[in-house]
């Protein structure tokens, strides 16, 4: 009997990964309004890219250009964003539960911009916000990188990226509460909870090239990460530069993940899910997942984005920040009663 070669499960989930990409980008650019078929979505698409300028012109075709692809884009490259960096944070701390929003990159990022609502630079400056929000995460991966140095462990990393967390959380609320003015108050909380509604290209042309840096960290980190899992020791002998790689996935992350949630604000659990249900698949060697995190994180944002625009049970469009915490929060309550997160913080994989 002749055995038919079978393509292996780890490159098949690669290869399927990839169209499910595309098509869920192009779904993410068609409308989900009635009054703006997908036909005319395809043809102002053909319109733009072929700059027919008089084929289609008018409030549609600015709609879609300025509106419908910036969402997209953003949606993608966010959701690359997170799944990469969560899966190289896991890689490199041998923790499960590691993710972009426990390093604190998230908290401070929201601060940034927080205090660009509350000081009134974003009414005066377009870019104020998301430049404030940049600003807050380069300050905590700063303070990361001087904890790192400091720290001789990598296990305890962690706690610091915690702590971090916990004072952007506080330094957010002390905005709050010291906003004089309750509709800056309002924008803040509503910005926080993480939307990809209303962005522009502008926003793009800042926040990609930016993210684009922290993703070539990453992806040349992968190699030393999947080293490391053999433990420190070996990964010295090795020829690995432990606090270098360090660094590079910290400040690949911060690039990343701040530049992201400049734009569009908080969204969690995408780099704790998305890396989990992958696993399975690929294996725990990062250089293998990281990669497959990455599509997985843009596809799994664009089919939340896609969800929260269609469901009809709210007048107004739900946030998706809020969709993925409501998903992400029993999912993380999962991942802490496995076994396999017990023995993690026992030390066992430490």
């Amino acid at each position: 009997m002749v055995n038919t070669p079978q393509i292996p499960q780890k490159r098949l989930i690669a290869i399927l990964a990839l169209p499910c990409f595309f098509l869920f980008s192009l779904a993410s650019i068609f409308p989900t309004s009635p009054s703006f078929s997908v036909q005319e979505s395809i043809q102002l698409a053909t319109g733009f890219l072929t700059q027919n300028s008089t084929t289609h012109v008018g409030l549609q075709k600015e709609i879609f250009l300025e509106l419908k692809v910036p969402r997209a884009i953003l949606g993608l490259a966010v959701g690359i964003s997170l799944g990469l960096a969560g899966a190289g944070l896991q890689g490199l701390l041998h923790n499960p539960l590691a993710e972009p929003g426990v390093m604190g990159i998230s908290s401070f990022g929201a601060l940034g911009a927080s205090i660009a609502f509350y000081s009134g630079a974003y009414s005066l400056i377009p870019l104020a916000l998301p430049l404030g929000g940049i600003l807050g995460a380069v300050i905590c991966s700063i303070l990361l990188i001087v904890g790192v140095r400091a720290i001789p462990k990598t296990s305890t990393i962690i706690l610091l990226g915690l702590a971090l967390s916990a004072l952007g959380g506080a330094l957010n609320a002390l905005v709050l509460s010291l906003s004089p003015n309750p509709f800056a108050a309002l924008e803040i909380v509503f910005w926080q909870m993480g939307s990809l509604a209303d962005r522009t290209m502008s926003q793009v042309y800042l926040s990609v090239p930016i993210m684009f840096v922290g993703w070539l960290l990453l992806f040349q980190s992968a190699g030393q990460l999947r080293v490391l899992g053999l433990g420190e020791e070996t990964a010295v002998s090795l020829g690995v530069e432990i606090n270098r790689l360090r660094l590079m996935v910290i400040i690949g992350s911060s690039l990343a993940v701040g530049a992201a949630v400049s734009v569009v604000g908080v969204i969690g659990f995408i780099g704790l899910i998305v890396p989990h249900l992958l696993r399975p698949f690929v294996g725990h060697d990062p250089s293998r997942l990281m990669p497959v995190s990455a599509l997985g994180g843009g596809i799994l944002l664009l089919l939340a984005d896609l969800f929260v625009r269609t469901l009809p049970v709210f007048s107004a469009e739900l946030k998706i920040g809020v969709l993925t915490a409501l998903i992400g929060t029993p999912f993380f309550i999962y991942l802490i009663f496995r076994s396999e997160i017990s023995r993690g913080f026992s030390g066992e994989d430490m």
